[in-house]
């Protein structure tokens, strides 16, 4: 599998929380070179299963979210300028003067409007209740191709940097995606019975992961997503360096001896790694999949990205094959 040309594939589709069908197609299509069964829930969210020759073999869900962080339409005011809010997280700092696609009855592009600094008081991080959209409309106009509650793409281009490095926008977790999907292009015979689960509304509460577990009901989980990446002004305590490998939770929410195992693991196979400390809960479906009916037991591999939430998420190929491999190695070994 080309990681690379698969994360662009995946990052080029839209697919805001809450709206991710664009993104679950694409998805659902990769999927369907290597598992059965493959399908889209009513709610987004892209499942499908490989089967073990082992009758007695344990279920082992994998997990990457879908969705992606974004906008949505909050109103339109008198002369056209289109009121947002947020749908997840993304990084208010850095939405000024970005551009945008409005998905209403059709696609429509915009800008963030801004003042210039010539006539601008400084006044930090934008509320989001500020930020407005010049798509070039008067209201009426825009009223006739939008709609309350449409979801609003923050535009970006698939950049290839220096090494292995890409960077663009959704890259968490369509980078997850791709790790998922290398893993299964290695995989040889699975001692496991594998579910796996692309899983919708991650940035806004874990939602799809709580579905599709609730489905499967697997004895165990491994959830991909992405974890914080060093940069000039990060804390080295904090982050992972981007080429560092894949990093394994430990977590009150995850199971212990499978951090340990898979760290074994790790290293018996001489897979770069570190080890990721989240004290009490992790921030990801591992949160949500880990209480889910009787109990799963869950580990999280994430990889470290910079400038998570933006339009410029930069991640390492690198890191991606060696969480791939690491899945590939604890199912069952790699081809």
């Amino acid at each position: 599998m080309d990681i690379k040309e698969t994360l662009r594939l995946l990052t080029s589709a839209a697919g805001v929380s809450g709206e991710e069908f664009p993104a679950s197609a694409a998805a659902a299509e990769l999927l369907g070179k290597y598992a059965e069964n493959v399908k889209i829930d009513a709610f987004g969210n892209v499942t499908g299963f490989i089967r073990s020759e082992n009758p007695a073999a344990k279920t082992l869900m994998l997990d990457a979210h879908i969705d992606r962080v974004g906008l949505v339409v909050a109103n339109i005011d008198e002369n056209g300028f289109i009121g947002v809010g947020k749908c997840g997280s993304p990084d208010l700092r850095t939405l000024l003067a970005q551009s945008v696609t409005i998905h209403g009855k059709k696609d429509v592009f915009g800008v963030i409007s801004t003042l210039p600094p010539h006539v601008s008081k400084d006044k930090g991080v934008p509320e989001i209740g500020d930020i407005f959209i010049d798509a070039g409309f008067a209201k009426e106009e825009a009223e006739n191709v939008i709609s309350l509650g449409d979801k609003i793409t923050v535009n970006s281009s698939f950049r290839e940097l220096c090494g292995e490095q890409i960077s663009a926008s959704a890259v968490d977790d369509r980078s997850g995606v791709c790790a998922v999907l290398e893993a299964l292009d290695m995989l040889e015979k699975p001692a496991y019975n594998i579910a796996i689960s692309f899983s919708a509304c991650e940035e806004v509460g874990e939602r799809g992961a709580k579905m599709t577990a609730f489905s499967i009901q697997p004895d165990e989980a491994i959830v991909v997503d992405v974890s914080f990446g060093n940069t000039p002004d990060g804390s080295a305590k904090s982050t992972a360096v981007l080429g560092s490998g894949v990093m394994i939770g430990f977590s009150a929410a995850l199971d212990r001896e499978m951090s340990e195992k898979l760290c074994k693991i790790a290293e018996n196979s001489q897979i770069p790694f570190t080890r990721e400390i989240m004290p009490e809960s992790t921030g990801t479906n591992a949160d949500a999949i880990g209480i889910s009916g009787k109990g799963v037991k869950c580990c999280t591999l994430s990889f470290p990205i910079r400038y998570m939430h933006t339009s410029v998420e930069t991640v390492d190929l690198r890191d991606i094959r060696a969480t791939a491999r690491l899945i590939c190695e604890y199912v069952g070994g790699c081809k």
